[in-house]
């Protein structure tokens, strides 16, 4: 990637952010971003997808409170398509990725740009704290929060500041994101990592920093988890398959554990009707079973963020990783096999 020229010591911000079927968190999202204590120009565009609730309301009502907002359409709905809406609607050297589910700290904007100054970065991200507000969505966050439900990417934990493979949103320099050609308009879910695999190819640094924040608020069920998940999963495999020896190994992992799941599974049934004997070399397949179960059990009693109240809190937290393993996994075998298609996540819709 080029030599970029020196940032001004407050550049002026663009925030983007695509929009569909949030009326419970958006404005709140909204008004954390304006009240970033930081000195320099900032605007917002939201891009607005077809909505079945109030977002769009919510929008032009914000809009016409705050002339800093300002609203273009993302009549297809995907968020690489509304990132790169935005993102040309916008005008500002410094692009930040925000989210409808996510609020940022007060100091987010500030400290952001001086980890871009500072490590001659062309784009830096910081921690996801997942937060919830009733039981389930609270185990939800526990699984976002914990390498045992999410695995090791180091903006779900605290981490080392340094050299990252990808950033959870995103402080963006414009022209980094412009020399790779924005966002991928054909990958519909991890789109931030393939944009983040073309900037490091191109020669830019992707950096993490702890010290940033947001709050995030992941899904409030089972059954929208699951949906989220399982197209997370299909489109991991699409990269997986466009991109190879690029991605980590623990991208595999839970396609693996439902393959196993299900011969276990399998060999139980043919046993429960007496195809298989019960005792037979089969039967060690149910070992993966028993291991997992273990595995989940121990999981369990490590969560604590948010803190764990009791035996439903724990079952709601073993349900949650669950979900959060088996959809991913089961997502990914059908993008190995089959790639994307049409694949969206129905839990935004």
């Amino acid at each position: 990637m080029r030599s970029l020229p020196a940032l001004p010591e407050t550049p002026a911000v663009s925030y983007v952010m695509p929009v569909l079927n949030e009326e419970g968190y958006l404005e709140r999202a909204v008004r954390t971003i304006l009240a970033q204590d930081y000195a320099g120009e900032k605007e917002i565009v939201l891009a607005l997808g077809p909505s079945r609730d109030r977002s769009s309301d919510i929008a032009r009502g914000l809009a016409a409170e705050d002339a800093r907002v300002r609203l273009v359409d993302n009549p297809e709905r995907h968020i690489p398509i509304g990132l790169n809406r935005a993102i040309e609607a916008s005008s500002h050297p410094v692009v930040i990725r925000v989210d409808a589910h996510s609020e940022l700290t007060t100091d987010y904007t500030r400290a952001g740009i001086a980890a871009l100054r500072a490590h001659d970065a062309v784009n830096v991200g910081g921690v996801m704290r997942a937060a919830g507000r009733k039981p389930v969505q609270r185990a939800i966050a526990r699984g976002y929060n914990s390498p045992f439900g999410l695995g090791g990417g180091a903006y779900h934990g605290d981490g080392t500041a340094g050299p990252a493979e990808s950033a959870y949103l995103g402080i963006f320099r414009r022209a980094a994101i412009e020399a790779v050609g924005g966002y991928d308009p054909g990958i519909l879910r991890g789109e931030d990592w393939e944009l983040n695999l073309r900037i490091r190819r191109a020669g830019g640094t992707v950096w993490f920093d702890p010290a940033l924040g947001v709050t995030y608020w992941p899904r409030g069920s089972f059954r929208d988890l699951s949906r989220q998940f399982l197209a997370t999963g299909t489109w991991r495999a699409v990269l997986v398959r466009r991109y190879r020896g690029a991605n980590p190994w623990r991208f595999f992992a839970p396609g693996a554990l439902v393959v196993a799941l299900a011969a276990s599974a399998g060999v139980g049934a043919l046993q429960l009707i007496g195809v298989l004997p019960r005792r037979s070399p089969w039967s060690l397949l149910h070992l993966a079973s028993a291991g997992y179960a273990a595995g989940i059990g121990f999981a369990v009693t490590r969560l604590s963020d948010p803190p764990q109240r009791g035996p439903r809190d724990r079952a709601l937290s073993g349900a949650a990783l669950i979900t959060m393993h088996v959809s991913w996994g089961a997502g990914f075998l059908r993008g190995i096999l089959f790639g994307g298609g049409r694949t969206v996540d129905t839990s935004r819709a």
